[in-house]
Parts: C-alpha cells; sequence; structure tokens
C-alpha cells in the first residue's frame, strides 16, 4: 500500500496502533461473525483415512518451465538492484548502514545476506506481514487500516478497520469466540481464581485445574498421562534437554517445526535427517545406525528417537504413519510425533493423526501438541506412557523455571475437550469436527478443478496454493484484502526460494457460503495474476473418461460450485 500525498491528511492519521474500538453488536450478531451457522446437514464430512488403501503422498502438479524461470529472473533483478543500492548507500549514506558496517574496530553486527533479505525483499511486501487486528478472529476478522509513505519503514492508521473473512487464523475447530460455553467458563475461571497460576508448577504447586485438564487431555489422545505448558515452541525447545543426551541419535524429518530442531541442539544429541516422508531413506538410515553406532566409538546409540510431526503446515501434508510405526517397532527405536496442527482437527472423533490413520496412540512413543490453534486457547503438552509422564515431572525445565498457563487457559482448554469429547453440550464438537472436514475437502478440491497447483493431503486444514514469483506474493495478498478475506503468504526461508504461496487455514466458522465466495474471489485473483498453472489432474475426471484419452481439463466457477460441494462429501475423492 503506498502512500499518495494528495490525499494525506496529517490530523486523521497517527504512527500508533488504535484501539480498538468498542463492539456493542447484540451477542446473536457476534455469535454469527465468529461462527457462522450451518446452513445444510449435506455440508458435512468426516476425516477418516481408508485403511485398505495404502498411503500416497498426494498429486502435486510440477510448474512449468517459464514459471520457474521467471521466478529465478525475477530473484536475479531483485538481488542485483538491492546490491547495487548496498553499494552506493554504504558510500553516500553510511548513517543507515551502521549495522552492516565495521566500527571502531568491531565487527558489523549482520552478515550481508542476513541482513540483506529482510531489507531488500521482504520489506517490500511487509504490510503484507503482521497486519494489526482487533476482536475475535473467528469466522470474520478486523484489519487496521493503514497505509506508509516510505517503502514499509513506518505505517500510519487512520483508526478504521475492515472486516475480512478469516483465512489466515490456526482457528481450526471455530473455539475463537467471545460468546459461547468456552468464554463463559472461562470468565468464571478468572473469578474464581485470578489471572496467574502465581510461579512454576515445582514451585507453586500443581493446581486442581492444571491436573484436571491434563487427565482429560491425556484420556482424549489416548495415553496414560500429560503435561501441559505455557508455550507450544517452549514444549518442543525444553522437551529434547530432558529426555537426551550426546549419546543418543535423532533421526528427523527434513521438514519439521524450528522448534523441534531448536530442542533437539539444545539436547547435544547427535542428528540425522532423512527427506520429507521418505521411508526408504528413512530406513536406510535406521539400518547404518544400528550396524555402526556411535562415531568414534561405535558403541551401541544409548536412543534412537524418529522426530515427525502429525501435520506438515507449510505443506499440507501427513506424515506416513504407517510406515514409522512399522519401521519404529521392527528396528526398536522410539517415535516422536510433534501434533501442533494435527490434535482437533484430524480423525473422526478429533483425537488427531493416530485416529485418523486408525492406530493406537500406544504404538507412538511420544506425543506432543499445542493448545492455540484447535482449542483456541494458548501452550503446548507432551502426553505418553506414565513412567516418561513422572520422569518429565521431575526435571523438565519449563517446570522449574516456566509460569503454568493461566487458570482462564486451562479452562478454556478443558471446556474445549469436553465439548470436542462430546461431555458437553450434546452434538456440537461432532459438527464442528465435520465441518471442518468438509470446508477444508471443499476448498482445496475447488482450487485443485479451478486449476491452481495445491498442496498437501484431502482432509488437512492448511491448503497451500503457490504463487512461485515473488512480486505476486504481495500482490495477492493486497488483492484478497481487498475482496475482503484476510490470507497468510508465505516466501523464503519458510519455504523453498521458489516455492512461494498463499497459505489458507480453513476454520469450521465457515460456511459452505463462505468457500463459495472465497472460491469465486480466488478465480479472479488467479485470472488476473496468472496463477492457474496446474493441469487439472489434480482435481479429478471432469468427465468419465476424460483421463484414459489423456484429457485433464480445468473446470470453469460455476461447474466447480455446482458438482464440487457434493464430491468431497464422499470419503476419497
Amino acid at each position: 500500500m503506498s502512500f499518495n500525498a494528495g490525499k494525506f491528511n496529517p490530523s486523521e492519521w497517527s504512527a500508533h496502533v488504535p484501539s480498538a474500538p468498542t463492539d456493542d453488536r447484540p451477542e446473536e450478531v457476534k455469535a454469527e461473525m465468529e461462527f457462522g451457522k450451518l446452513t445444510s446437514q449435506k455440508w458435512l464430512a468426516t476425516a477418516k483415512y481408508d485403511a485398505k488403501k495404502s498411503f500416497k503422498a498426494p498429486i502435486a502438479d510440477d510448474p512449468p518451465y517459464f514459471v520457474v524461470i521467471m521466478t529465478y529472473l525475477n530473484y536475479l533483478v531483485l538481488i542485483l538492484i538491492g546490491h547495487i543500492r548496498d553499494y552506493f548507500g554504504m558510500f553516500f549514506t553510511p548513517q543507515h548502514f551502521t549495522a552492516m558496517l565495521s566500527k571502531n574496530g568491531y565487527p558489523p553486527w549482520y552478515a550481508s545476506f542476513e541482513s540483506f533479505y529482510p531489507r531488500r525483499l521482504k520489506a517490500r511486501m511487509d504490510d503484507c506481514f503482521a497486519r494489526p487486528i482487533h476482536g475475535v478472529p473467528g469466522r470474520y476478522t478486523a484489519c487496521f487500516n493503514r497505509i506508509s509513505h516510505d517503502y514499509n519503514k513506518h505505517f500510519l492508521y487512520d483508526g478504521t478497520s475492515t472486516e475480512c473473512l478469516n483465512l489466515s487464523s490456526y482457528n481450526y475447530l471455530g473455539f475463537a469466540q467471545s460468546v459461547g460455553k468456552c468464554t463463559d467458563d472461562s470468565v468464571a475461571a478468572v473469578e474464581e481464581r485470578g489471572t496467574s497460576a502465581g510461579g512454576p508448577t515445582d514451585v507453586s504447586g500443581h493446581a486442581d485445574l492444571l491436573r484436571n485438564t491434563e487427565k482429560i487431555l491425556a484420556k482424549f489422545v489416548g495415553k496414560d498421562d500429560s503435561l501441559i505448558f505455557s508455550m507450544g515452541y517452549g514444549t518442543n525447545a525444553h522437551f529434547f534437554t530432558s529426555v537426551l543426551n550426546s549419546k543418543c541419535l535423532v533421526i528427523s524429518d527434513s521438514l519439521n517445526h524450528s522448534s523441534a530442531r531448536f530442542g533437539i541442539r539444545l539436547s547435544g544429541a547427535a542428528v540425522k535427517v532423512f527427506p520429507h516422508n521418505d521411508m526408504v531413506a528413512l530406513e536406510r538410515i535406521l539400518r547404518e545406525s544400528i550396524s555402526q553406532g556411535q562415531a568414534k566409538t561405535h558403541r551401541p546409540w544409548k536412543k534412537i528417537l524418529i522426530c515427525s510431526e502429525g501435520l506438515y503446515s507449510m505443506e499440507g501434508e501427513y506424515c506416513d504413519l504407517p510406515a514409522l510405526v512399522s519401521l519404529k517397532e521392527k528396528y526398536h527405536a522410539s517415535l516422536f510425533i510433534d501434533e501442533a496442527h494435527s490434535i482437533g482437527a484430524l480423525g473422526e472423533h478429533g483425537r488427531g493423526i493416530c485416529e485418523y490413520f486408525g492406530i493406537s496412540a500406544s504404538r507412538v512413543d511420544i506425543m506432543m501438541g499445542t493448545l492455540t490453534k484447535s482449542f483456541g486457547a494458548a501452550g503446548g503438552y507432551i502426553a505418553a506412557d506414565q513412567w516418561i509422564i513422572d520422569r518429565l515431572r521431575v526435571d523438565f525445565s519449563t517446570n522449574c523455571y516456566g509460569e503454568a498457563p493461566p487458570p482462564a487457559v486451562l479452562q478454556q482448554i478443558n471446556t474445549s475437550l469436553r465439548i470436542i469429547d462430546g461431555q458437553l453440550n450434546g452434538d456440537e464438537g461432532k459438527e464442528r469436527l465435520q465441518r471442518i472436514a468438509f470446508n477444508s475437502r471443499y476448498l482445496r478440491l475447488g482450487l485443485k478443478r479451478l486449476g491452481f497447483i495445491v498442496y498437501g493431503n484431502d482432509d488437512a486444514p492448511v491448503i497451500p496454493m503457490l504463487v512461485y514469483t515473488p512480486a505476486k506474493m504481495p500482490a495477492a495478498s493486497r488483492m484478497f484484502l481487498k475482496y475482503g478475506v484476510a490470507v497468510v503468504i508465505v516466501g523464503y526461508p519458510a519455504t523453498p526460494l521458489i516455492s512461494s504461496r498463499i497459505r489458507f487455514c480453513v476454520s469450521a466458522a465457515l460456511t459452505k457460503e463462505d468457500i463459495d465466495r472465497i472460491l469465486a474471489i480466488s478465480n479472479i485473483v488467479g485470472d488476473k495474476m496468472c496463477l492457474k498453472f496446474g493441469s487439472g489432474m489434480a482435481g479429478g475426471e471432469k468427465h468419465p473418461g476424460d483421463w484414459k484419452k489423456g484429457i485433464h481439463p480445468r473446470w470453469s466457477l460455476e461447474e466447480v460450485l455446482a458438482k464440487t460441494p457434493e464430491d468431497c462429501r464422499k470419503e476419497m475423492y
């Protein structure tokens, strides 16, 4: 968003993010804006894998060669111009480059590319990141309107905001609400217990609400016991230091989250990485590691831990859990599954990747997850056998130094878990689970049929739509915002350099009509920006027998809206 001096009135704009306006709308209106009403029982589905079929990687088109070439050329031009500006800037205006220049015998704070990328590339689209919002990030979210007159170094706000359909929050089951059972219970918890836990559990004690919630969570995921912490990232970052040392080996999927990679490095364990979901490579590493043992001494490893994620948030793709469990048992290793994005969002009853594949949770040694996404709360958890949890209670650094979750957060977790499990509010939990399954399938299949290249598995609520060219990232984000849809754009270093994407985060709060609107807007954006690089094969046959004839046609918007809602209700399409 560029600054227009002719329309700028200093008295109307502020450099500070404005305070959120008071929302005095009736509760019925707010409830509808936060969680849309189901318009038909037809718009429900079940996220459950067909155990009779072997796990296959999802179909994903490769981009045409000209798209890859143009993407590299775009980056080449941007990097070249950026280096030219840096060269002359350091010579003529060194005051703007103090962090990159040596001073008083001290080396610069930043290496060249470490600061080059955020200054010369990311800064040009900073208006698309970290947009300030107010209110509940439910079905709709309110984005503050802002402009910049200095290429996104500073922003000015006029105090107004725009309500957008929310495709940018991990509000998978729609529990981000200001009205309802969860909110009422959380408010009551604050009134009864205050706003803070008062310190770490090893110091201030294990509150009854925390213990009760841990038991409910452990039963929900199918484990003996669990530990709940205040921060999801910190859960992974601190877990590995409690169970691993330099005589242990971690075999990690190449796309694992940075929190797990950080925690593994802190533990001092040896690390080997296998390509994403490549079970052949994983087995080869297991065989070599067992036969060769530790480096230098060749003694057996004390532990071999396979580390994977249930659902990869940048790819929208599951781990091959059946194969992971099979290899783990064959070679007597241990298995750690990060269910940050799969718990609550997958499985007939929302119990995550194990339930989705029909595999007993007892066959996974350590189950980690976060409570910020499907449960509308905050924090993370570790669930495992009783003896493991008892051991972790003694020396898990978060228990010793980190404050326990506040009562209101614990109550939100507690109530939302019981709703999902059917203990509260009748069939509300079941409806939420079936709505996110339908919404995820419908939007993903619709985008494929329109001709977009979309990554991921059918039931995954994270839907990455590839845009490739760097200039199209901010253009697409701004265009979606113009049409009233808030989306997330993701690029390097979170993804490979040429695999920039829009990431739709689907929620049970959205209605079928909302998905219709999103598909219509995506169709407009895709046509205007030339984003439809897919062959159409991933969306299925338009007419019976097309594939045998070698025909993979794209679908029109009208055809997608007419046929896809029914098609995506099938167990596997």
